[in-house]
């Protein structure tokens, strides 16, 4: 049995797909599955994939149903007591894996791992920003909801999860259709700490329009309702959902969804706002459209990655 599992769902990733699997091949550390699970591909992934010729590598077709349904279907055929993800247009540098090795021998006795990652932008390649104090070169071990008032400590391309996490908090949500993998992160987080190296060990791809063209899915993203029970004793839970609605009350502006924006505005204590943040909730769309554009004009120059934190 392979000490990692690593799940890769697909879906017409045919310009990255070798690249990620690649850099998984050039890993220091070998004894590892890979589980690439094809969505329902309709570009020539398939042909890509199969062009690899290593029998660590199982493959499976699937119709499409999204990438969450796609990473369950892999965690059902994970044999590994470690999982681990990555998506197709990402990459990881080679010592990722045998970084997370090495954490899960010192402290044998943690559930979740991660690490740090990078952002591409047009003219450069940044790290992202962490709500971490840094007391050790090596790794922390930190309280999920503190850790990511900046940047989110777990991603679903930089993140090891003992298998018993599944069975202890369930798997990804597919009901929700965007915003599954938050909807995860909270439930794991709200049970385990995370231990996460300050190394940068993933490359994601960063999408500098997103906060402002991606409202297509706005109204069907989580709406943390499952949550309102745990926020009320939960502060560290409270701060950090807040920071959510407050995100996705700007971008129900931005998409001219009035309701929407009053139901996530009005769900979030201001007490955990700064003055900036709540001057931004009063602005109308087209005023944050232009500051968007400035924050992204500043992204690319290297200063930050995040538009509204």
């Amino acid at each position: 049995m392979a000490f990692f599992s690593i799940i890769i769902p697909l879906y017409n990733k045919e310009n990255f797909i070798e690249n990620t699997i690649q850099s998984i091949l050039e890993q220091t550390f070998h004894d590892f599955e890979i589980i690439v699970v094809n969505d329902g591909s309709t570009d020539k992934s398939e042909e890509k994939i199969l062009q690899f010729k290593d029998s660590r590598i199982q493959y499976y077709i699937k119709k499409n149903e999204g990438a969450s349904t796609a990473r369950n279907y892999g965690i059902e055929k994970a044999s590994s007591d470690f999982i681990t993800f990555l998506d197709a247009d990402d990459y990881w540098y080679p010592t990722f894996l045998e970084t997370m090795f090495s954490l899960i021998s010192k402290v044998p006795d943690q559930k979740v791992f991660s690490a740090a990652i990078e952002f591409d932008t047009s003219k450069k390649t940044i790290p992202a920003q962490y709500s971490i104090s840094k007391t050790n070169d090596d790794f922390e071990i930190v309280n999920y909801f503190k850790a990511s008032l900046k940047e989110t400590v777990l991603c679903t391309s930089c993140a090891v999860f003992h298998k018993s996490v599944f069975d202890k908090v369930g798997n990804f949500d597919t009901k929700i259709k965007s915003g599954q993998d938050t909807d995860l992160w909270i439930r794991i987080g709200l049970i385990y700490p995370i231990v996460f190296s300050w190394k940068i060990l993933a490359h994601y791809v960063y999408d500098s329009k997103s906060l402002s063209k991606n409202t297509k899915f706005i109204k069907e993203k989580m709406d943390f309702s499952k949550f309102e029970e745990a926020e009320k004793t939960n502060l560290d839970l409270k701060k950090f959902l807040d920071l959510n609605r407050f995100s996705l009350a700007i971008k129900s502006k931005l998409a001219g969804e009035n309701e929407l924006f009053i139901k996530y505005s009005n769900s979030i204590d201001l007490n955990n706002f700064s003055l900036k943040k709540r001057i931004l909730l009063q602005l109308p769309a087209t005023f944050l459209r232009f500051l968007i554009s400035f924050k992204t004009f500043l992204a690319n120059l290297g200063f930050g990655s995040s538009v509204f934190k």
